[in-house]
This record gives structure tokens, C-alpha cells and sequence, in this order.
């Protein structure tokens, strides 16, 4: 579903992302963790072009893309590659002007994705899935963090992606909030075999819900293998540091 083949991504002088290789198969998840500043999120911010490879490829579901100038072709690809990736960010970057449902509708919406009541039913059923059906109505300023984020995660699905990137999604969120995000991405992985990418620092879920657990350090991806393994018995000092200092 996803390949990534020699990364490379500069600010400038600084190297953050230095040749990294990473294959996700269909349905699994994948869990990114280490240290703040590794480069975790540039890698994943690079699978979705935000971020423009310095050198590498990214290809998702088919959608092959290098590093290097935007032709019009390149953005007529990169559009293709988003419309197969859904991305929840740190913070939970809604419309304030809109309700929970508008949120939800405007990508598709926007997309062309059919028509208006189709689009609002699949939004409904969305925040039914994420628990909110009772806060469609609601704008963002009268929702707590969580909701909020699980509006962002509805929001996500409402294009129907081919893999979902999620880039530390409850980092900023109060400890008694982050379970109701949690479950729901537990929810993706258990019952929809979504294909995951997550950054995240939350072991529990990892150990839970990983399929393969990767450790970032220093823009290359150190270590990896299966949560029991990478949990219990690291073969990297600086893995289990890291593990030591978390758990």
C-alpha cells in the first residue's frame, strides 16, 4: 500500500529524514516512534507531500512520486496521492465556522465526491462511527479536544483513503481524553483492517494494535519488528533507552 525507497528530506543544511525505506502492506499498522525531533513527522508529512522529498520516491496505492520541482503533471499526481491518504495532525485543524458535519462534508464536497445528501449521509454515519452522532450540529468551540480530534479523524475517512496517517494524534490532548481517540483508531485497525501509519508515543496502543513497530532516531529508521519484540526485548541501546524512559 505504501513504499518509500531511499527518503531524503533537507531544511537547508539540516538533514532530518536521511534514506529511509519503509514498505506498509495492505491492512497493516504501523506504529513510528522515538525521540521528538528524529524526524518522525517529516517522514510522515513526505508519504502525503506535504513536505517535498529532497531525494526518494513515495508511492501509495499505486500513486508513484520523486522529490524535486512541482510540473503541473507532478500536482495532478499529488492530488491523486491524497485522495488516497487521510492525515490527522497534532492539532485538530477544523473550521471554527463550521458544525461538525460541515467539517466532515468538506473534503468530499470539495472533491466532486457526489452529490450533497450522499456526501451527508456518509458524513452522519462517520460521527456515528467516532461516537458523535449527537454533536453533528455542534461547532468545534463547544467541543472538548478529543471530540474534536475525532471529528478530525471523521473528517479524514469522509474521502475514503486508501491508508490513514495519523502524526501524534493525542499529544495534545488531556490524559482522560486521549482513550476516546485511542479506541477509536483501535476501532480502524480491528474492525475496518485500515492500513495505518502512526506516530505516536503511546506504548499501550502500539502494543495492542501494532502490526510492526519502527524506532526513529536521528532520521533513519534504527530498529524494527513486532511489538512484543520491540517492547520486550530491543536488540538497540538506544531503543531501549528510549523504551525505559516511556514505559
Amino acid at each position: 500500500m505504501v513504499r518509500i525507497e531511499g527518503l531524503h528530506k533537507s531544511f537547508g543544511h539540516l538533514e532530518v529524514v536521511k534514506g529511509v525505506d519503509l514498505v506498509v502492506e495492505r491492512g497493516e499498522v504501523v506504529v513510528i516512534f522515538g525521540r521528538s525531533g528524529s524526524g518522525k513527522s517529516t517522514l510522515l508529512r513526505c508519504v502525503n507531500m506535504i513536505e517535498d522529498p529532497t531525494e526518494g520516491t513515495i508511492e501509495v496505492s499505486g500513486v508513484r512520486l520523486s522529490g524535486g520541482h512541482r510540473t503541473r503533471r507532478k500536482r495532478r499526481q499529488i492530488r491523486e496521492l491524497r485522495l488516497r491518504t487521510g492525515m490527522v495532525f497534532q492539532q485538530f485543524n477544523l473550521f471554527p465556522n463550521m458544525t461538525a458535519l460541515d467539517n466532515v462534508m468538506s473534503g468530499p464536497m470539495c472533491a466532486g465526491q457526489g452529490k450533497e445528501a450522499v456526501v451527508k449521509k456518509r458524513a452522519l454515519d462517520l460521527l456515528d462511527r467516532v461516537g458523535l452522532a449527537d454533536k453533528a450540529g455542534e461547532h468545534p468551540i463547544r467541543l472538548s479536544g478529543g471530540q474534536q480530534q475525532r471529528v478530525a479523524i471523521a473528517r479524514a475517512l469522509a474521502m475514503e483513503p486508501d491508508v490513514m496517517l495519523f502524526d501524534e494524534p493525542t499529544s495534545s490532548l488531556d490524559p482522560e481524553l486521549t482513550g476516546e481517540v485511542l479506541s477509536v483508531m483501535t476501532s480502524l485497525a480491528t474492525d475496518l483492517h485500515m492500513t495505518m501509519m502512526v506516530v505516536t508515543h503511546e506504548m499501550g496502543f502500539a502494543r495492542e494494535v501494532a502490526d510492526r513497530m519502527c524506532f526513529f532516531h536521528e532520521g533513519r529508521i534504527l530498529e524494527e519488528g513486532p511489538p512484543a519484540q520491540m517492547v520486550s526485548a530491543p536488540t538497540r541501546p538506544e531503543t531501549k533507552t528510549f523504551l525505559d524512559a516511556v514505559l
